[in-house]
């Protein structure tokens, strides 16, 4: 029986979607129930963030550079970033005799895992979840994996990707699930830390901007409720300047947003598809703010989830009305959905042949409409 060697690349929201595939191939590993032994699983990261994530899961780890999100870069200074990046990816991939790249996502790590594969020759198997904005050279991942058959026939019109495979759910709702189980900090320390017991959990992400807070921290005093904020991409100081009511309180801007998902009573959040998943794994009550992205992989699951998505002074009024999700075969659709992946590479075909160019540049323009 042949060995392989996998590399997995994606963020941390991403990496969630593949880690719950890689416990799976581990499982049946021990097993002998695969064409093949699991020689090592190696993970592409950037950022110490995405690296401390990834470690329980992987033999070995590969800095692939660093993430730059929010920063704002001259073109060329940003072309030299890019390619300092590719070739550091390049370096990593090199010589380390890796059968198969994984990759989630459409962030740079994906990007430039993706090209440095296609240079060494590595086939590719992206799975793809943000389907109206993915990243162009997915093009050149042998296969790709969208969650639904809508979706298949979209890319395929749009994109004219070809061997895209339809997995039939989202494979990061079993790391959710799997996450409650001894995970999770326990609901009466939040409860006795932050002085709540029926609060509401508002995230801030997504589109929002510096301007949208201040009306939106007013919208969540309106409801005249205890309510914890979880800034994520807005320093802790700046949202609390805006607060007035003392039902309100704001988090640090990184914390355990399952544990504190999971003791809240409901949600109301800006932000995708990683978060939209959580509140649908948990059942939680939802309001899901309008943002510049009204075509979004979310905003077809949070309508799936029948969960209202609304402007931010829409809120008191729909927050009145807020009822509980349809959360239906989320989690069952998410095992179908890690058993075709791990089909998919226990069969892989490695005579699949990328889609080339002309997808790449029609995802480009698709883009556009995002930046």
């Amino acid at each position: 029986m042949d060995s392989m060697t996998i590399a997995i690349a994606g963020e941390i929201t991403p990496a969630k979607t593949i880690i719950p595939v890689v416990k799976k191939l581990r499982n049946l590993d021990e097993e002998d129930k695969l064409n093949f032994k699991i020689d090592k699983i190696i993970g592409l990261y950037h950022g110490e963030s995405a690296k401390t994530f990834l470690e329980p899961y992987c033999d070995e780890l590969l800095s692939i550079g660093e993430g730059r999100r929010g920063a704002r870069n001259s073109t060329p200074k940003l072309a030299y970033l890019i390619s300092r990046d590719i070739l550091k990816a390049f370096n990593a991939l090199r010589g380390r005799k890796i059968d198969l790249l994984i990759t989630a996502g459409n962030a740079g790590d994906v990007r430039k895992s993706i090209i440095a594969a296609n240079l060494l020759g590595i086939p590719i198997l992206h799975i793809e979840q943000d389907i109206y904005n993915p990243i162009e050279v997915i093009s050149q991942a042998n296969i790709v994996t969208v969650p639904s058959e809508k979706y298949e026939s979209l890319v395929k019109e749009k994109y004219q990707l070809r061997n895209v495979v339809n997995i039939k759910g989202y494979p990061m709702a079993k790391y959710v699930e799997d996450y409650l189980d001894g995970n999770l900090i326990i609901r009466e320390d939040i409860y006795d830390e932050f002085a709540v017991r029926d609060f509401v959990l508002a995230v801030l992400g997504g589109d929002l901007k510096d301007e949208d807070i201040p009306p939106l921290v007013e919208a969540l005093e309106a409801l005249n409720l205890q309510v914890l904020i979880a800034p994520y991409r807005f320093k802790k100081e700046f949202v609390e300047s805006f607060v007035i009511s003392p039902n309100v309180k704001v988090l640090e801007e990184h914390v355990d947003l399952v544990s504190f998902l999971n003791a809240s009573s409901s949600l109301i959040f800006a932000a995708g598809m990683g978060i939209t998943i959580e509140a649908g794994v948990l059942n939680v009550p939802s309001i899901k703010i309008e943002g510049f992205h009204k075509t979004h992989g979310s905003v077809d699951l949070a309508n799936e989830l029948n969960m209202p998505i609304v402007k931010i002074q829409d809120i008191p009024e729909t927050f009145e009305h807020l009822k509980g999700l349809n959360s239906g075969d989320l989690i069952k659709n998410s095992e179908i959905a890690i058993d075709k992946i791990v089909e998919l590479i226990n069969n892989f075909d490695y005579n699949s042949k990328r889609s080339g160019l002309s997808s790449a540049r029609r995802i480009w323009n698709q883009r556009k409409a995002f930046r």
